[in-house]
């Protein structure tokens, strides 16, 4: 768990990446959030960064406003379980609770705008699916592994742009699983594409 995030710190970051923490940082001053001298400061470590691990700590704290104002959805797994696929909204913050049938998310079809969302799951007995697209990234240092446990499938290659899926609250007996598609799902993907 721990030596996942150390490795992926250390990757060397592209222009891109800095491309995409330099507007995240404009937008910032923009909506007064940091003032221009703080700007000006941020914006030559973005663009001196050659690490992921020296541009996430430039935007940690700029968590979008929607993430704290917005309404959350709220999924109950139940007896019988409960998926959400295809194409839906994502809300800036999400409450899971698996439950005894399950909770399965897709997010691959889903239209999000955010930056960022706030996901609380709580895996219960029967456990937390997750599927995000290629390009997104998950944060789950601050999930309790509980029973269950955590397998966290992703890469740490973010697309510059992509939200970020930040997990808290606990594994459960059932566990937490986090994704991208598999080759069955990428392959209905493009055939919906076309």
């Amino acid at each position: 768990m721990t030596a996942e995030p150390a490795r992926s710190a250390r990757i060397r970051a592209s222009d891109a990446d800095r491309e995409a923490v330099v507007e995240q940082l404009r937008e910032a001053a923009a909506e007064g959030r940091i003032d221009l001298d703080e700007l000006d400061i941020r914006l030559g470590q973005a663009l001196s960064a050659k690490t992921y691990a020296e541009l996430a700590p430039l935007t940690e704290d700029l968590v979008p406003i929607e993430v704290a104002l917005g309404e959350p959805l709220v999924i109950k797994g139940g007896m019988h379980g409960v998926k959400r696929s295809g194409v839906w909204k994502v809300p800036p913050v999400i409450h899971v609770q698996g439950g005894m049938g399950g909770v399965r998310i897709d997010f691959t079809r889903a239209e999000c705008r955010l930056r960022e969302i706030a996901l609380d799951v709580r895996g219960e007995m029967a456990g937390v699916k997750i599927v995000i697209p290629e390009g997104w990234t998950a944060h789950t240092d601050d999930l309790d592994q509980g029973l269950g446990g955590l397998r966290d499938r992703t890469t740490a290659e973010r697309t510059p742009g992509a939200p970020l899926l930040r997990l808290t609250g606990s594994c459960g007996m059932g566990g937490v699983v986090v994704r991208h598609p598999n080759f069955r799902e990428r392959r209905k993907l493009r055939a919906l594409e076309s």
